[in-house]
């Protein structure tokens, strides 16, 4: 009787595996979209700088095709300048991080409104940035309010360099070409065909040179 009911169980999990596998290959099976998030622009943890600048070059799209990249910065820039450096492409987000000497701030990502020229768009963009750092002066710590209020007073400031990287839409021609602008560190792009709800936006700071480690938290916040 063991032996019986042993035979029926195995049965059972043979059919609903086979059901399984049907219903993904229906769904698409391996080649369905990644789930959002999955598709890691930038270095990974611990990383070794060169080793991440010395492969993204690999992933640029084939001559033709376009695709979402981003684009890294040897140091902060503001947004004027940043965009200067994506001339030739569709800029799509901007990630603002205010520089604080061995002070951790936090980074903001805001996509660019569509249909609005790209100046306009990133001022507004570096605004909600700003906006977001001041709802952040009321919570947390003494040093995390602080911070926040420091960054919501730089990111005040038109000028303000605090643009790490952009991500942007464009060729590989054109991809290139930003990649070869003086103060680019990286342009690394996603397979084409990605959208951007299904990235993972990780980018190299400027303060990151040698390995993708945390970088210092012990300074002093400015007042």
């Amino acid at each position: 009787m063991r032996g019986w009911r042993t035979a029926v169980l195995v049965a059972c999990v043979v059919v609903a595996l086979v059901t399984a596998w049907f219903a993904g290959a229906e769904a698409g099976g391996p080649s369905a979209a990644p789930p959002a998030g999955s598709v890691r622009l930038g270095p990974e943890a611990g990383e070794e700088v060169a080793a991440y600048l010395g492969r993204v070059p690999a992933d640029l799209p084939p001559p033709g095709t376009s695709t979402l990249a981003l684009v890294q910065y040897a140091e902060h820039l503001p947004a004027a300048g940043a965009l200067a450096a994506t001339a030739g492409t569709e800029a799509v987000t901007a990630v603002f991080q205010v520089p604080i000497r061995r002070v951790q701030t936090a980074l903001a990502f805001e996509d660019l409104e569509p249909r609005v020229p790209a100046g306009a768009a990133i001022r507004s963009a570096q605004a909600r940035a700003a906006r977001a750092a001041a709802a952040r002066e009321t919570v947390g710590t003494d040093r995390q309010r602080a911070i926040a209020a420091a960054e919501r007073a730089a990111l005040d400031h038109p000028d303000c360099a605090c643009v790490v990287a952009v991500l942007v839409r464009g060729d590989r021609a054109a991809l290139e070409q930003v990649a070869a602008q003086p103060g680019v560190r990286a342009v690394h792009a996603a397979p084409a065909g990605t959208t951007r709800v299904e990235l993972a936006l990780a980018p190299l700071l400027p303060g990151q040179t040698e390995r993708v480690d945390p970088l210092p938290d012990d300074g002093p916040v400015p007042p």
